[in-house]
């Protein structure tokens, strides 16, 4: 079955999101926050294990700043914002719609599994990568939705786009996604997932969807340097 690995991640995450959305008061405040502290180290580790895969650290430098110039000038955390006040206007008491998908967009679409999973999927092998992925995105989903709301259900949109794509297209981009390739690219995502975890333990800020444009000037740079 076509993007089947992607399919059960979509419904682990609607499910989770669910889960977490209408019984997540059923968990006291204290709890609910704890758990959310909890995912945040969590994501911490994630980000930190995936930048520490990098072999060449000027490309990913190279890779956020020429990131950072492109989301700029294309303004893609505006446009992000701009998608998530929108779906914040039509589920006016949801939460915090827009911080919601913003966040699980990124964190489901980051990292090696995404990518691994995705080509495994296309390449009619038995998706167990997008399986485990499911699992772990299932449980992300009840703890970010049981404190920021019914928005991370829309993180299945850009899901669906990244790792649909990918799967798609498996046969011709496996041969350009070499273990440097792929270990560039998740060192930034990395960084990305890193700077995730600051912001959901609310100790910074910034500004991850013009950076993540980066993501892709890194298998460039390593097609041209390397």
């Amino acid at each position: 079955m076509p993007l089947q690995g992607t399919t059960v991640n979509i419904i682990a995450v609607i499910v989770g999101t669910l889960l977490g959305r209408y019984l997540g008061h059923l968990i006291p405040e204290r709890m609910r926050q704890t758990i959310i502290y909890g995912l945040g180290l969590a994501v911490l580790l994630i980000g930190t294990q995936l930048a520490l895969q990098s072999k060449q650290p000027l490309i990913v430098i190279a890779s956020l700043l020429l990131g950072g110039i492109a989301g700029e000038i294309l303004g893609v955390e505006t446009r992000l914002e701009g998608f998530g006040r929108r779906l914040q206007e039509r589920f006016r008491d949801a939460g915090d719609v827009a911080e919601a998908f913003v966040t699980a967009s990124l964190l489901y679409c980051i990292g090696a599994m995404a990518i691994m999973g995705s080509i495994q999927d296309g390449l009619g092998e038995r998706p167990t990568i997008l399986y485990a992925k499911s699992a772990l995105d299932g449980i992300a989903s009840i703890a970010l939705a049981s404190t920021l709301g019914i928005g991370v259900i829309f993180s299945v949109i850009p899901l669906l786009l990244y790792q649909g794509s990918i799967t798609l297209t498996a046969g011709w981009v496996q041969a350009y996604l070499t273990e440097p390739v792929v270990a560039e690219m998740n060192a930034v995502g990395g960084l990305l997932i890193l700077a995730i975890g600051l912001d959901i333990l609310g100790i910074k800020k910034l500004p991850i969807g013009n950076l993540l444009p980066g993501i892709f000037f890194a298998p460039i740079l390593v097609w041209v340097f390397l």
